[in-house]
């Protein structure tokens, strides 16, 4: 095993944290970095150093912002009494693309996981049912993932949030537009099946 200088060590264990980096992707991040200009590296080491120091999360939604609040609870021509439920702050970015859903977001960073020892309050539900109690708020779309973690995830919040008299609906899942259904999966069917509508 060939040994690297220190600080080269040093950078390629930090880089090794990163999700979806192994040793092999870190040494090559440690090299690229090393080969940058001084200036290149200085950018990158200042653009870490920003996003620890400049974003927080939105003490109404939890999205990640550098104002508070973030954009989308304090635009006016949103509409603040429909809230899209999500797992994590990239999820947000998915929905917008749509160009089709005009209200605010609430993220949760995570889902329900017993297995990983991840219960109700592990996640930011609070502020959530803070949002519930304005008596604002006339739906509430729960948009976590398809998985048993999100599924799990949804159900709790749907028995919470009706007991608190809002409507709480799940969005649509299924075959994906442009697959075959011949390899769709049979829960993938079974919830296109579930969610057929009318045309």
């Amino acid at each position: 095993m060939s040994k690297f200088a220190e600080p080269m060590t040093r950078l390629i264990d930090e880089l090794k944290k990163l999700p979806g980096v192994g040793n092999k992707s870190a040494q090559r991040l440690a090299f690229h970095i090393l080969r940058s200009s001084e200036d290149d590296a200085t950018l990158l080491a200042n653009a870490v150093r920003e996003v620890k120091s400049k974003l927080r999360l939105c003490s109404i939604c939890n999205n990640i912002t550098d104002v508070d609040p973030c954009v989308y609870c304090s635009n006016p021509t949103r509409n603040q009494q429909l809230i899209c439920v999500v797992e994590e702050p990239t999820n947000i970015s998915s929905i917008e693309r749509t160009r089709d859903f005009n209200g605010v977001y609430h993220v949760l960073h995570g889902t329900l996981s017993p297995l990983h020892g991840v219960g109700p309050e592990h996640l930011r539900i609070s502020n959530l049912i803070k949002r519930m109690e304005n008596g604002r708020i006339e739906e509430v779309i729960l948009a976590t993932n398809p998985t048993v973690e999100g599924e799990a995830t949804a159900t709790y919040l749907s028995k919470l949030l009706k007991s608190e008299g809002v409507k709480v609906t799940r969005i649509a899942t299924g075959v994906p537009v442009g697959s075959d259904i011949e390899y769709a999966d049979e829960v993938t069917m079974q919830k296109a099946m579930e969610g057929r509508r009318e045309l």
